[in-house]
């Protein structure tokens, strides 16, 4: 369950606040394994540097709304993960309970296969159900851009706009490749300023993060949060860029 790292180039432009990095991160608590303690710590990292949300389990959603409660953090969860095949109708029901349950941002995982087979109008059908069923929440759609041609990246980004999506998504984190320049340089192309792009998969370095930021995506999917901060913190402070500032867990989301 290890994704490709994206390539990883020097940051060479001014650096931005921590503030404004932290507001450009979803902090992930995705993978199977993690316990109630793990999950628990993970929140707490979102909460001590103030991401922009958490996406967690959907089993989690009642126990991160309850942690996270006073705090600026969303709590966002994911619909149809990791594979994307499961009905429709069960898309539109899972989003439905997790909107109830506290959920204020969906990250849903598109037909794969109906995508590559280019029956983009069941896929744009079956976004626009789950934005109904999101009740004004946004909704990032992932492509997993993997398995896509540029054509079908651009065919599902063009979907998911027309569907009324927020965001247009690199990955899950759960295949073998995860973003890349060139893809987030591809989305930012076809969508209109009207919806955003969000990196994930492999997005473990600050710099990797700046560079994909300067292309134009505006919400990272991250396990490394906290080294990605302590590393901007760092430079900062006047420090040399590390050689590598890469999340330990070689699984990053």
């Amino acid at each position: 369950m290890s994704v490709a790292p994206t390539e990883v180039l020097r940051w060479d432009g001014p650096l931005p606040s921590r503030d404004e990095v932290a507001g450009m991160i979803d902090h992930s608590l995705l993978r199977p394994e993690l316990t109630r303690a793990e999950v628990e710590a993970g929140l707490a990292v979102a909460r001590e540097y103030g991401t922009a949300s958490v996406c967690v389990r959907p089993a989690d959603v009642t126990a991160a709304v309850a942690a996270l409660r006073g705090t600026r953090v969303a709590v966002g969860t994911v619909v149809g993960f990791p594979h994307g095949g499961c009905t429709t109708r069960t898309k539109v029901a899972e989003t439905a309970e997790l909107v109830g349950l506290g959920a204020r941002e969906i990250d849903m995982v598109i037909d794969i296969g109906r995508l590559r087979a280019g029956d983009a109008a069941f896929v744009q059908h079956e976004i626009a159900a789950v934005v109904q069923a999101a009740q004004g929440r946004p909704v990032k759609v992932i492509l997993e851009n993997h398995f896509l041609t540029d054509d079908q990246k651009v065919a599902g980004c063009r979907a998911a706009e027309a569907a009324g999506a927020a965001f247009v998504k690199t990955s899950t984190g759960f295949a073998a490749g995860g973003a890349t320049l060139a893809d987030i340089a591809l989305m930012r192309q076809t969508v209109s300023p009207a919806v955003q792009v969000k990196a994930a998969g492999g997005v473990r370095t600050l710099d990797a993060l700046l560079r994909f930021h300067r292309l134009g995506a505006t919400r990272f999917g991250a396990t490394a949060t906290a080294a990605i901060l302590g590393e901007l913190e760092r430079r900062h402070n006047g420090g040399a860029p590390l050689a590598e500032t890469a999340d330990s867990d070689p699984a990053g989301y």
